[in-house]
């Protein structure tokens, strides 16, 4: 039986994305179990009731089940590059509100019985105001990534696959730079191991430890 925190996750999920990328980058290691979203595991669900990842049940049962949450939680404990001194609270807001609601809009708009291109026009709005963050900085807080950056790029990693080549011809040279490096990055190569579905009685996959 593992003594590690135990992270309910989905690969694909930006949630689960950017609580994988604090837990990676403070050394945090964990027993990580993919989820399959049409099933749900019962231990994910008794320890959340909500059923959406990311989940961190740490060892003495205390759960965590907001991204944020978890990303502070894991820095709080460990934050060797600082990311937590570079956290803008509203721009994050901004990006977890109205992008969100138009990001998914925009990519399921059969699920929401919406036009893709209003909601492609209003997430345009929010991505014009990271291009101008990034004027003077090559991070959204400044020189150096921090949680302000990995908070918002797995959603603007999503939007972006959308429709790669509009994205591609938006003038947006320094938001579509920034992207492509944080894709680029070792931090985040790990973060996107693939895993099955984790079942009862599987052998843990210690997550900072992945040879990946």
């Amino acid at each position: 039986m593992t003594t590690d925190p135990i992270l309910y996750s989905f690969r694909r999920c930006p949630y689960a994305m950017r609580a994988r990328l604090a837990l990676l980058v403070s050394g945090t290691t964990c027993a990580l179990r993919e989820v399959k979203l049409s099933a749900k595991p019962a231990d994910m669900l008794e320890a959340s009731p909500k059923g959406t990842v990311p989940v961190l049940v740490l060892p003495d049962g205390t759960v965590i089940d907001q991204s944020l949450d978890i990303m502070r939680w894991a820095l709080e404990r460990r934050d060797p590059e600082n990311w937590l001194a570079r956290e803008d609270t509203a721009l994050i807001a901004a990006n977890d509100g109205p992008f969100k609601h138009d990001l998914d809009r925009y990519k399921y708009p059969e699920r929401h019985g919406t036009d893709a291109a209003v909601h492609r026009s209003n997430g345009l709005v929010f991505l014009r105001q990271l291009e101008e963050r990034l004027n003077d900085n090559d991070q959204l807080c400044g020189p150096t990534r921090g949680l302000t950056d990995m908070a918002i790029m797995p959603f603007i990693r999503q939007f972006a696959a959308t429709d790669p080549n509009w994205f591609a011809a938006q003038p947006l040279p320094r938001l579509q730079r920034w992207l492509d490096a944080h894709l680029a990055s070792p931090l985040f190569t790990k973060t996107m191991l693939r895993l099955p579905p984790w079942q009862p009685g599987d052998d843990p996959i210690r997550f900072a430890e992945a040879d990946c």
